[in-house]
């Protein structure tokens, strides 16, 4: 947890989280007061019923930061939101739990300790924030320019952590309430932050975690639990879930909020987790609620928490955010007109190749190129996402740095054709998508262009699993066109201005039909129109074959008939037919040809049952560029040259376009969305 974000929130985060927090505990400690005057109960239960109800009330940051994340809800517009609101909610809970408390050790003893106990938590506030916290700083700035933190500065911190135990079981408190602020003093993120994440996720969530919960289940004593107790603790603890979801529901309404969004941002915000557990377990000991509270409070937990994952799974769906109403591709663009993209970074190394490619796209002052350059960091060391938006003249380091300066460099080199956007998203790999499908319909995108997950060296291929489902999701649920370079060294590794370097850059496409090759025609021809580009259309026809797909072919035979007449008098491109009658004379025709440019685009997806590529799929490799992409990109493949494999926009509103039956798709991964 980050607290300097508790100052950023905005003033509807700062509404929502103080209602979440006091409109439940108003409501239950009037309740509470009610039943107490009202019925007869159990002398241990009338005693603790106050307090009951108070913790009833609590919520805490971390149960609903775990929630969101399994949830995968994280970046999400909701799941933000709600972010910002627990971090007000959960703060001011935590001070009322922490002033409980410590009114409760100090009365114990004499009166007058009540203002010492509090002076000596103030203590151990300025120790953590003036002593450790820079501590911790300096580790930080050691660590800059290393891969790793030295070890022992991990262990200093472990000590640190020990320390501030014994601090807190001194001054009476839980041992655990020193670590929490400790922890708000560490600097989250790389590199202290996710090298600590490191050291103990794995141990204390797999290993401690469950234990905790185990031995949590075992001070539940069945036997102590009486119907009448349970009915009056029961009607608390709805009431305290009715408040938080009321207490949320309200300031959103206000603020313009859907209700159904609403209602499912009120079931997120009354979550109950860990924390409130162990804070439970705290009043127990001090004898502030009784053992059969107890154990009913914690059985009432585990239901209402067990109840809320499903409810906002079906309620809440946040792709719908970036649901596109028009076409944004290449092929329906405006000709010469500006074109808008978007570039996905996930290693400094991707680059070049990227800066290569985008300087053969042919911008001009009358079709400049829009450019956002998305770095993508997985999350690690912090618990909430972050979109950073790096404007010219800012002064404070980062990881994306060199990034951001090659891309700033590229601007300045076509000053006036080309406008560069830079931005970091931090974000889990896993949901991490969501965030580039929707700046790619905030910001109306005709095109993504993601690396390919295996990135070539000396060494041979590194390929991670993680990047690839990454880009897996986004071709699934783009709202635009997507493009996957696949470059084994020959951008990467050469000059960052290629194409100025070569006397010719020439271009082929590699075209059998369909919407994907003809997104990589409209892109090609775009390039063909740069004075150093040259344009080689190889399109692969089927020796005596019958017109199946009637649309999608004059569709086929209309945009090459464009291509052609377009570049009649370009001498820099050439349109070639090839007729081949099955799989074996596609392949030598591509073997032929693959290594006869610098640059190959082809699309992703081709009607599977054509006999040119029967047998295909039975060796498709890498499923996610397509069969033809595949044979050139393969761990065996001779091709050497870089390859940008399109996909044109398939996750489309219903009447908005037509997405052809024979596409190599799974018809149940593709989405269509009804116009509402």
């Amino acid at each position: 947890m980050d607290p300097s974000l508790i100052r950023k929130t905005g003033r509807r985060a700062m509404v929502i989280g103080i209602s979440t927090f006091v409109m439940p505990l108003v409501l239950n400690l009037v309740l509470a007061l009610i039943l107490k005057k009202s019925l007869t109960m159990d002398p241990n239960l009338h005693k603790s019923l106050l307090w009951v109800a108070s913790f009833q009330s609590n919520s805490s940051f971390h149960s609903i930061v775990c929630l969101l994340a399994e949830l995968k809800l994280l970046n999400s517009e909701l799941g933000r939101l709600a972010i910002s609101s627990s971090m007000i909610s959960g703060t001011c809970s935590w001070l009322w739990t922490t002033i409980v408390f410590t009114i409760k050790q100090s009365t114990e003893g004499k009166k007058e300790a009540v203002l010492l106990m509090f002076i000596s938590v103030a203590c151990l506030f300025i120790f953590v924030g003036f002593i450790l916290q820079p501590m911790m700083l300096w580790m930080v700035r050691q660590t800059a320019h290393e891969k790793a933190v030295k070890e022992s500065y991990v262990n200093a911190v472990f000590i640190m952590v020990l320390g501030c135990c014994l601090f807190g079981e001194i001054l009476g408190q839980h041992f655990l309430f020193g670590p929490i602020i400790l922890g708000m003093a560490v600097p989250d993120g790389p590199p202290l932050g996710s090298a600590l994440i490191n050291k103990l996720d794995c141990f204390v969530s797999s290993i401690l975690l469950p234990l905790h919960f185990v031995f949590s289940g075992a001070r539940i004593d069945l036997s102590l639990i009486h119907c009448r107790n349970v009915g009056i603790v029961e009607i608390l603890a709805l009431s305290a879930y009715l408040g938080k979801v009321i207490g949320t529901m309200l300031p959103s309404l206000y603020c313009k909020m859907p209700p159904a969004d609403a209602l499912c941002l009120g079931i997120i915000m009354s979550t109950q987790g860990i924390m409130d557990i162990l804070i439970l377990g705290g009043a127990s000991q001090f004898q502030l609620i009784d053992q059969e509270s107890y154990c009913i409070m914690v059985l009432s937990a585990a239901f209402f928490t067990g109840t809320i994952s499903p409810i906002v799974k079906f309620l809440y769906q946040p792709s719908r955010r970036y649901i596109p109403y028009k076409r944004r591709t290449i092929q329906h663009a405006r000709p010469n007109a500006e074109l808008c993209m978007l570039a996905c970074i996930y290693h400094q190394d991707h680059t070049p190749s990227i800066i290569n490619l985008l300087q053969a796209t042919n911008s001009s002052l009358q079709g400049p190129l829009f450019l956002y350059v998305v770095h993508l960091v997985e999350l690690s060391g912090r618990a909430v996402p972050a979109l950073i938006a790096h404007h010219p003249g800012r002064r404070e380091p980062c990881q994306s740095d060199p990034i951001i300066n090659a891309f700033r460099l590229y601007e300045k080199q076509n000053q006036g054709n080309v406008m560069v956007y830079p931005l970091t998203v931090i974000s889990p790999y896993a949901t991490v998508h969501d965030d580039v499908c929707a700046l790619a319909a905030d910001k109306m995108v005709s095109m993504v262009i993601l690396p390919f997950h295996n990135l070539w060296t000396n060494h041979g291929a590194e390929g991670s699993n993680a990047v690839r489902a990454v880009n897996r999701n986004i071709l699934r649920m783009a709202p635009c066109s997507v493009g996957i370079l696949v470059d084994r060294y020959t951008m990467r590794y050469g000059s960052n201005r290629m194409l100025e370097s070569k006397p010719f850059f020439t271009i082929g496409v590699i075209f059998l039909g369909g919407q994907d090759d003809r997104e990589a025609l409209a892109y090609a021809s775009r390039m063909a129109k740069h004075p150093n580009v040259g344009l080689t259309v190889v399109r692969l026809v089927e020796s005596g074959r019958q017109c199946r797909y009637s649309t999608d072919m004059d569709q086929d035979m209309e945009m090459i008939k464009e291509f052609r007449v377009d570049n009649i008098n370009n001498a820099r491109s050439d349109f070639q037919e090839e007729v081949v009658k099955d799989s074996v004379g596609l392949v030598t025709v591509i073997q032929k040809i693959e290594n006869s440019f610098d640059l190959i685009l082809v699309g992703r997806r081709h009607p599977s049952d054509s006999p040119l590529l029967m047998g295909l799929t039975e060796w498709n490799e890498y499923p996610e560029l397509g069969f033809i992409a595949d044979m050139l990109a393969s761990s065996d493949a001779t091709c050497k040259v870089p390859v940008l494999v399109v996909q044109q926009q398939s996750y489309v509103c219903e009447g908005m376009v037509d997405i052809p039956k024979h596409l190599n798709e799974d018809p149940s991964t593709v989405k269509v969305w009804p116009i509402s």
